[in-house]
């Protein structure tokens, strides 16, 4: 794995953290719709409550296998797919509710850098 890749890995884990630990009750300008908080988004999008838990704790898991797989590398495989599949589910969720590029745009770079880490891998 190239140095490129592995810091990718990283910040990717960390956005993530950062996004489902730290921000996840504050507004950014990224939120679906008007909404302000996380769940406000999930409701937005027409989903229950209880999916954003079980988003968020798959999110953060993988992320997790993200920062781990720097040293178990086969776990890089596991959270680079698993983050990529759940932010191609926030793109499209994006677009069912017709959101801007500017609030798009972050899911989607995430994905695509979820399959430049995965892709050497595979």
């Amino acid at each position: 794995m190239t140095p490129l890749i592995l810091v990718v890995q990283v910040l990717v884990a960390l956005v993530i953290l950062n996004v489902w630990l730290l921000r996840a009750g504050r507004a950014t300008d990224y939120r679906g719709g008007d909404a302000k908080t996380m769940l406000e988004e999930f409701a937005v999008y027409g989903l229950p409550g209880w999916f954003m838990y079980l988003v968020g704790a798959l999110k953060i898991s993988f992320a997790i296998c993200l920062l781990a797989g720097v040293w178990v590398p086969t776990l890089t495989l596991i959270g680079s797919v698993g983050l990529g599949a759940l932010m191609l589910g926030a793109v499209m969720m994006h677009v069912k509710v017709r959101d801007t590029l500017k609030k798009t745009y972050p899911s989607l770079t995430l994905f695509l850098l979820c399959v430049l880490v995965a892709v050497p891998l595979g």
